[in-house]
């Protein structure tokens, strides 16, 4: 399986190329490393990845399943699920259609917007599906609240991604947050990180017992300063055991 060094999963999936944020490494990497016009305020934009992509957590959960290992699939860090837009509201049924048949990948399916995601769940979604976890993006206190919409929606692993952490974080919500990943924004241009919010963060997380993952520090490309707070923290949400729940013995 392929895996991105010291990431907090083992492989990436991207069903959707495109979405309108600002600052967004995504835009980015589309825009310059792969010559495509997918991002911004137009989003008929939107592209669905290729036929050869769709297929890869196939074969990763038939390796996760021959190991009995579950992994960690990030879906999808190109796009946003749960953006309200031709291209993902075409194509999100058969995204849950995969997701579905791979339940030996833990899902992380993040997103800027927490206000949608109970409309564009699955019908059969119930007190949420036991390997997807659902995560929300929250970068400062201006946009705290996501958390509190976030963890309102049933979910087997609530998670925030306080990244790129560009200001103060003490005001997020952490009720209801089972993982909670730290990190500062990376690649040119790159808005520097006070460590004291990521400390302040680690703090929080370690008094109320929500596993706690720090990625990097700011920096001009990804993974530097991993171990900025004086040593690695990179804690992860408990899974769950397949082989008993799914009668695979």
């Amino acid at each position: 399986m392929d895996r991105p060094h010291l990431q907090p999963l083992d492989g990436l999936f991207q069903s959707v190329s495109g979405l309108y944020l600002t600052h967004c490494y995504a835009e980015t990497m589309t825009s310059g490393r792969m010559g495509l016009d997918v991002f911004g305020h137009d989003t008929s934009k939107r592209q669905r990845t290729s036929e050869r992509t769709w297929k890869n957590p196939l074969r990763w959960n038939r390796e996760a399943q021959a190991n009995n290992v579950p992994a960690r699939t990030f879906c999808a860090s190109l796009a946003d699920v749960f953006e309200d837009a031709p291209g993902p509201n075409a194509w999100r049924k058969e995204l849950w259609e995969l997701v579905d048949e791979c339940r030996w990948l833990d899902w992380q399916i993040l997103t800027k917007r927490p206000e949608n995601i109970a409309r564009m769940l699955p019908d059969d979604w119930g007190d949420g599906w036991r390997h997807v976890w659902l995560g929300t993006s929250i970068e400062d206190n201006r946009v705290a609240e996501r958390s509190t919409i976030l963890t309102q929606v049933p979910a087997f692993v609530h998670f925030v991604s306080y990244e790129p952490a560009i200001g103060p974080g003490d005001e997020i919500p952490l009720e209801g947050v089972d993982w909670l990943i730290c990190g500062g924004e990376s690649g040119p241009g790159f808005r520097k990180m006070d460590l004291g919010w990521a400390i302040d963060m680690w703090v929080r997380c370690r008094d109320v017992g929500v596993p706690f993952f720090f990625k990097q520090d700011s920096g001009y490309r990804t993974e530097m300063g991993i171990d900025a707070l004086g040593v690695v923290v990179r804690e992860y949400p408990v899974s769950w055991e397949r082989r008993a729940v799914l009668g695979l013995f």
